[in-house]
């Protein structure tokens, strides 16, 4: 597929202020694409169309280049001490994605161009834990791997932490765009993740992101360029044919990728889940979606918070999990599974 690309753009003035805010105002005028102006990137209104679809859609092509204030890295994934805030928001559809929630009624991609104020607290917080090594998750909120052909913001953090004796950095991806990455210094302290799955899920569940073969190659490419290498399997989804499905997508990993890579591969593994409120919106803005969401079908499982999610009944969640670590012992046995959920 194409790499992303916006039909329209917003900017807040001040982020005028930095190189890169600058750098992109000037690359989108020169190409013509629109350009408004918004006082914040949490306030842009006015985003085209007749209806709410409309609009959704619209604001999945739309860039906003704003500077990110809140600098309070925080996060709740144990693989993380911190969240990395580069981007917010992704280009995909993907019919099940939790950020249909947690954006709400602001699903345009934000990139945040104060490069210098965020290293600045990155810093900060990796001096305070050393000799403790500090890990940043770049992709909690978007799929930054998506608009950094345009930004190279991502490419830049690479090699910040790639600087940093006690900083680590990882993020995943649905996106096979990754050749301006693989020159990157590195240094081994990015972990680079893709989000894979069976042909069929995301042939169906995944418009908009890379496909199938493109995100293996892309992972063959990352391996070769020696940054350390993971995979998430999500989301797991039971549908016909799906023993099948997952093992065609581990022959083809194994296939591409070299003995050396292997041996410190990682792999999390995350069944497929809904909330009532997920659903209200994907049946909403999806319409035509075959994603199977029957409350009567599921078991709820009971969260932090109070909040729960519908998940598969065990018998179906044990058959995925012993299958795809079955499969994941056969082809990669030095590889560490961090998690099934």
């Amino acid at each position: 597929m194409k790499p992303f690309y916006p039909q329209l753009v917003y900017i807040e003035p001040k982020a005028l202020d930095y190189p890169l805010g600058k750098q992109l105002y000037e690359k989108f005028k020169a190409e013509g694409v629109e350009i408004r102006e918004t006082t914040s990137h949490n306030q842009v209104r006015n985003i085209p169309g007749k209806n709410d679809n409309q609009k959704y859609r619209n604001a999945k092509s739309t860039l906003v280049i704003g500077v990110r204030k809140t600098l309070k890295f925080d996060t709740s994934k144990p693989s993380a001490e911190y969240a990395i805030p580069l981007a917010t928001g992704c280009m995909g559809h993907c019919h099940y994605c939790y950020l249909q929630t947690t954006l709400g009624d602001k699903p345009y991609i934000r990139t945040y161009v104060n490069l210098e104020d965020i290293y600045e607290s990155a810093e900060t917080y990796i001096k305070e834990r050393a000799p403790e090594t500090t890990r940043f998750e770049a992709a909690c909120t978007s799929d930054i791997v998506g608009i950094d052909h345009l930004t190279h913001s991502l490419k830049k953090t690479i090699e910040f932490m790639g600087e940093r004796d006690h900083g680590r950095l990882r993020f995943v991806t649905k996106y096979g765009h990754v050749d301006h990455l693989l020159d990157a210094k590195h240094n081994g302290n990015t972990r680079f993740r893709f989000s894979v799955n069976s042909a069929h899920v995301i042939k169906y569940f995944e418009p908009g992101t890379s496909s199938f073969l493109e995100r293996i190659e892309a992972a063959g490419k990352v391996a070769k360029a020696d940054y350390p290498l993971g995979f998430i399997v999500a989301p797991i989804i039971w549908h016909e044919g799906w023993e099948e499905g997952y093992l065609e997508l581990f022959e083809r990993l194994e296939a591409i990728l070299p003995t050396y890579a292997k041996k410190d591969l990682t792999f999390e593994m995350i069944q497929h889940r809904f909330t009532k409120t997920a659903k209200r919106i994907i049946q909403k803005r999806y319409p035509k979606s075959k994603l199977e969401m029957e409350e009567e079908e599921r078991k709820y499982k009971w969260g932090r918070y109070g909040r729960g999610k519908y998940v598969y009944q065990d018998q179906q969640a044990g058959a995925l999990r012993d299958t795809l670590t079955e499969y994941i012992d056969r082809f990669f046995p030095q590889a560490k599974i961090e998690y099934f959920t």
